[in-house]
């Protein structure tokens, strides 16, 4: 497995996560109506109820943030969702902005555990899920960094996955597949030889890992197909 590492400076996820944040503030004011539209990559969920997990997500980030400690988390409301997501930006957006990125707190990920994993957390977090709002709402899309974007998939490809493997979410891979991009960064998956390679233009692969594209249809693969389609679907991200 390619080692887990953060690819940009604190002041990137930080600029990354306050441009999502206003679009994602920006859709929460949308007509009444609008809010009750289906989020197409998240079952069950209308825009209303996603405003409200991220506003469960934040306060439980923050929560973390503050107290450098595993928190527990706060449920959104099951009515009203979005205005209690409004309710709590700033104050997330502030503690995310004023934590020291050194500082020792809990995390999920590997070590070492301090602060500025939030960042990186919650600059993708709100990323992805802005993809859902704008996807509900009949809105385009838009064209993240290239940068972002790799860091994205080194942390869905060296954090995520380990993880959903450690926590047996998903079933180990028989054989190993690697994921590739254009810049020639590679992630390999499952031990022993190599059986497939997954390549995808950088875009394709973030979107693809968290299942807001098809990386089947949109990534090109060498070597086992089976063996690669099935890592493809397996439950990489939460």
């Amino acid at each position: 497995m390619t080692r887990y590492a953060q690819l940009m400076l604190p002041d990137r996820y930080l600029a990354e996560l306050a441009g999502s944040l206003d679009s994602l503030k920006a859709l929460a004011r949308q007509p009444g109506e609008a809010l009750q539209r289906a989020v197409p990559a998240c079952p069950g969920w209308t825009l209303d109820a996603l405003f409200g997990h991220l506003g469960s997500i934040e306060r439980w980030a923050a929560g973390v943030v503050l107290n450098g400690k595993h928190v527990e988390g706060e449920k959104p409301p099951t009515e009203a969702a979005t205005g209690w997501f409004l309710e709590g930006t700033d104050a997330f957006y502030r503690t995310m902005a004023g934590l020291d990125p050194e500082a020792q707190c809990w995390n999920f990920g590997p070590p070492p555990r301090t602060a500025g994993f939030w960042l990186r957390r919650q600059a993708h977090e709100h990323a992805i899920h802005l993809v859902d709002a704008l996807q509900a709402s009949g809105l385009e899309v838009p064209s993240f960094t290239e940068d972002f974007l790799l860091d994205g998939v080194d942390e869905a490809l060296a954090m995520f996955a380990p993880r959903q493997l450690r926590l047996e979410r998903m079933a180990p891979l028989e054989q190993a597949v690697t994921f590739r991009v254009p810049d020639g960064s590679t992630w390999t998956l499952g031990d022993g030889p190599v059986a497939a390679t997954v390549s995808a233009p950088t875009r394709e692969m973030y979107f693809g890992l968290w299942g807001r594209s098809s990386l089947a249809d949109n990534a090109m693969i060498e070597g086992d197909a089976e063996i690669a389609l099935r890592a493809i679907h397996s439950p990489l991200t939460p």
